[in-house]
């Protein structure tokens, strides 16, 4: 949100940037990444996989990168300091359509797969590269945006049913 009349950036709430608040964004419609230089507003460009069509983004407290790649049904990390990518497939499979993607403190990864009917939330933890799914109780529709709040719950905005989910996670 800008602040009038500065156009001075107050708060970025899409969660799209660095801990250190370089902004990034997906190229929709490509297999790529990019950053952008407040400074110099020079464009970087990270390449993902063949095929790759990554949707939405999330940072971990770690400054890793995770996209979900809608259209191949898989999770993926770029690491924007070496430029690493991992990818692991969706629980759901190649038709699963991850979505709506957040991080919490903690760095989880939470995001939706709009496939499955209901869609799901899931849950991935990158230490021991392990992932947990849900059914969201009200179907869902497409989760397109998730925001992790500083306490820790998710909220999920769930289109085409006019609702917004709350989870609250607790310690398994």
């Amino acid at each position: 949100m800008c602040q009038p009349p500065t156009g001075t950036l107050v708060k970025d709430v899409s969660g799209s940037h660095t801990p250190g608040g370089i902004p990034f964004y997906c190229q929709f419609g490509t297999n790529k990444l990019a950053r952008i230089d407040p400074e110099t507003l020079q464009i970087t460009e990270f390449e993902l996989s063949a095929g790759a069509r990554p949707r939405r983004i999330a940072f971990t407290p770690d400054g890793k990168l995770y996209y979900t790649d809608y259209a191949r049904g898989f999770l993926g990390r770029l690491d924007p300091a070496t430029r690493e990518v991992r990818e692991w497939p969706s629980p759901a499979g190649e038709r699963s359509q991850p979505y709506g993607i957040a991080a919490t403190r903690d760095g989880i990864v939470w995001y939706s797969e709009s496939g499955p009917r209901p869609g799901t939330l899931v849950r991935f933890d990158p230490e021991p590269e392990t992932f947990k799914s849900w059914d969201i109780p009200s179907g869902g529709g497409v989760v397109r945006h998730m925001i992790a709040t500083p306490d820790g719950r998710l909220f999920l905005a769930c289109s085409g049913v006019n609702k917004v989910g709350i989870v609250t996670v607790k310690d398994e």
